[in-house]
């Protein structure tokens, strides 16, 4: 039996702040790859977070952000719209 396809973000935070991950990683010239190396998350997931359907753990975020060598608040978009 196929497997369903995953369903999109309940909600549009996840996929802003997995566009700002992708950009800042883009920025520092990284693979997905080797982000998800350094942060020991799997590639498939980090890709899922980029995509903004996985809603992941602070853990996984202080993670990502250590890879980075940013501060986690970075990760953030500045003008989050309500």
């Amino acid at each position: 039996m196929p497997r369903k396809a995953r369903k999109p973000p309940k909600h549009p935070a996840l996929r802003r702040l997995g566009s700002r991950i992708r950009h800042i990683r883009e920025g520092q010239a990284l693979s997905q790859e080797a982000l998800a190396d350094a942060a020991r998350i799997g590639r498939s997931y980090m890709s899922g977070i980029e995509r903004g359907v996985r809603n992941c753990s602070t853990l996984h975020l202080l993670r990502i952000a250590h890879a980075l060598s940013i501060p986690i608040g970075d990760l953030f978009p500045k003008s989050v719209p309500r």
